[in-house]
């Protein structure tokens, strides 16, 4: 039990400190990126620094499993370099056993990842794209699910005002709005105007309604002043590209609200199918963490002589970006229906898992 604590904590330490490098090399790399994207917007360094501290976490998240490949091979590199590795095994251990713990410790930071990281870059997800949205057009653009209603939002002109829109439902394509409620906004006096349409459908740079019917809510009486038309063009800065991101961006909803999520989509008739194999693959995270540590495991776990290291460090970080780019690859053939979520989700940390046994079988005595 003491030995088990002693690698599985080694291991925590490793998968601390390149966590810590790689997060301030990202922060890095982003800042100059978002100084190079909004130069022209006068943006200070300060205003970057704040972007780039909501931004980087998602990239952040994403090399988690490269994190934990390499937080691996640097501790079986250091127990074998130090011939730690070699006292272990001489005392009985086999190669399964010894891997156990860090594999073990993979699977909690997996687990505390998907339960406490995930809502954080969630969160961060959706303050990024606000604080761009305001940014580039002065106020954000917003598109959410209610229970039985699509909601969006979109700025009007440079005046401050802002339209907000319902329908019952969209089309797939997000280009088509059905039963349809347009409300606009006027900076100084409020709600100034109300249309609804049987159809709103999106053409470039406006909406096409049919079946209208128009409210003035300066009026006293505001029914008595309606009136209906077949047609109405309203001006949109919205695409539906802009839309359908708002929805199609899976890593913005904590993977605890994605099942009520993923029901709202459907309802809402668009595709859900993103969203599905994301809360899959989250699922599947901690699984891939402990693949990855077995994988390192697979290659430096024996004891290094000569120029030996440096092959077999290289074939375990080939071994875990394979795996990397397994889990990218099945994540868009989810996405495009080329196989079920679940298999695209669990599918590569298992695959890994049995190809580290395997290596592990092999290199065994006897």
């Amino acid at each position: 039990m003491t030995l088990a604590r002693y690698v599985a904590m080694r291991y925590l330490r490793a998968f601390l400190l390149l966590a810590g490098v790689f997060l301030a090399i990202l922060l890095l790399i982003d800042m100059v990126e978002q100084i190079r994207r909004f130069s022209d917007d006068g943006i200070s360094l300060g205003g970057a620094a704040r972007l780039s501290a909501l931004s980087v976490a998602g990239s952040f998240y994403n090399i988690l499993p490269l994190i934990g490949l390499l937080g691996g091979i640097m501790l079986f590199l250091g127990l074998s370099r130090s011939s730690e590795m070699v006292a272990i095994r001489a005392s009985g251990r086999s190669g399964l056993r010894c891997v156990m713990a860090p594999a073990v410790m993979a699977l909690i930071i997996g687990v505390a990842a998907v339960a406490v990281l995930n809502p954080m870059v969630a969160a961060t997800e959706a303050k990024y794209s606000d604080a761009v949205a305001r940014i580039e057009s002065g106020a954000p653009q917003t598109v959410s699910l209610g229970d039985d209603a699509v909601w969006l939002r979109q700025a009007i002109g440079e005046g401050g005002g802002q339209m907000m829109i319902r329908a019952a439902r969209t089309s797939p394509d997000a280009t088509t709005l059905y039963e349809a409620s347009f409300v606009i906004y006027e900076p100084e006096t409020g709600p100034a105007l109300r249309i609804e349409a049987q159809e709103a459908t999106l053409t470039p740079g406006e909406w096409m309604l049919t079946g209208v019917k128009e409210w003035s809510l300066s009026d006293a009486n505001p029914e008595a002043a309606a009136r209906e038309t077949e047609q109405l063009r309203l001006p949109t800065e919205l695409t539906a590209d802009r839309i359908r991101d708002g929805f199609g961006r899976p890593q913005a909803v904590p993977v605890w609200e994605l099942p009520a999520y993923i029901d709202g989509l459907k309802r809402a008739g668009f595709s859900a199918l993103r969203h599905q194999v994301w809360f899959q693959m989250e699922l599947a995270l901690p699984l891939t963490l402990a693949a990855m540590v077995m994988i390192a495991s697979a290659f430096t776990m024996r004891h290094m002589r000569g120029r030996k290291t440096g092959g077999l460090v290289l074939g375990a970080f080939a071994a875990g970006l394979g795996l990397f780019f397994l889990r990218n690859m099945a994540q868009v053939l989810g996405d495009n229906a080329g196989v079920p979520p679940a298999l695209a989700g669990w599918a590569p940390p298992v695959v890994a898992l049995l190809f580290a046994v395997g290596a592990l079988l092999q290199l065994e005595d006897g």
